[in-house]
């Protein structure tokens, strides 16, 4: 699904050259849940950006599904994210004024071919994340947690080959964190590809395999061990917290 070889990132201002990625070589096989982790600073972001087509290397090579990204223009590359790649970030970015049903629609309206069935496809993605009660409701009179789930949605619309997601319980509560946690387990048993970008080693064990950048550069890689169970995470942030205590009725 991912493939890497030697990836550099340089970035020039004026006459200061900043290095930021220095050789980053890796893959990731299809169905693989995998977390790169690392302190601010790594890299992860930039290493992020250039997985999600968002950006390019200076040098090296990247390979989605099999296509090489280097030297595709801005058309071809919107079009390989919207059909390829769906984005879960920490920031929900959701269109305030606009009910759920439409935020998760909005992959599809960017695209140029009509789909009469698109509406109906947005109520199943919002019910795959259990929030099929709440379609008409704008962010907000959602939970955080709530958002976060329509942003999943939305990212899944597609149904996309990759999920991105970059420090997605970054802005949740620990209940809510945990339930999001939860939804990438089901959705990783499934056999959907995640890539999660996190610095909470408690986050990242609960992917299958962790990708340690430091200094921009892979210092490991290596499968988790233990990985952390979602439904005990859920049920231990339940214990502690009020959780989804504001959702309205």
């Amino acid at each position: 699904m991912i493939e890497l070889v030697d990836v550099t990132r340089r970035y020039q201002k004026g006459s200061i050259t900043t290095d930021v990625l220095k050789g980053v070589s890796f893959r990731v096989a299809a169905g693989e849940y995998v977390a790169i982790m690392g302190a601010s600073g790594t890299g992860k972001s930039t290493l992020m950006n250039i997985l999600g087509a968002l950006d390019q290397p200076t040098s090296g090579h990247y390979r989605l599904d099999g296509q090489d990204i280097a030297g595709m223009d801005d058309d071809a590359l919107s079009a390989l994210r919207n059909r390829k790649i769906g984005f879960v970030f920490q920031q929900f970015h959701l269109l305030e004024r606009t009910s759920a049903v439409t935020n998760v629609l909005l992959p599809l309206i960017y695209r140029d071919e009509e789909m009469p069935d698109a509406e109906a496809r947005s109520i199943r993605a919002l019910e795959a994340v259990g929030l099929g009660d709440r379609k008409h409701y704008s962010p907000g009179e959602l939970s955080g947690g709530q958002q976060q789930r329509v942003a999943i949605a939305r990212a899944l619309i597609t149904d996309p080959a990759l999920l991105l997601a970059d420090e997605p319980t970054g802005n949740l509560d620990a209940r809510s964190g945990a339930d999001v946690l939860a939804l990438f387990g089901k959705l990783n048993d499934g056999g959907r590809t995640i890539v999660l970008v996190t610095h909470d080693r408690a986050v990242a064990e609960h992917a299958r395999r962790i990708i340690v950048l430091a200094d921009g550069r892979v210092v490991a890689d290596h499968p988790v061990e233990r990985r952390r169970d979602a439904a005990e995470a859920v049920a231990a942030a339940a214990a502690g917290t009020q959780g989804d205590a504001a959702t309205p009725p």
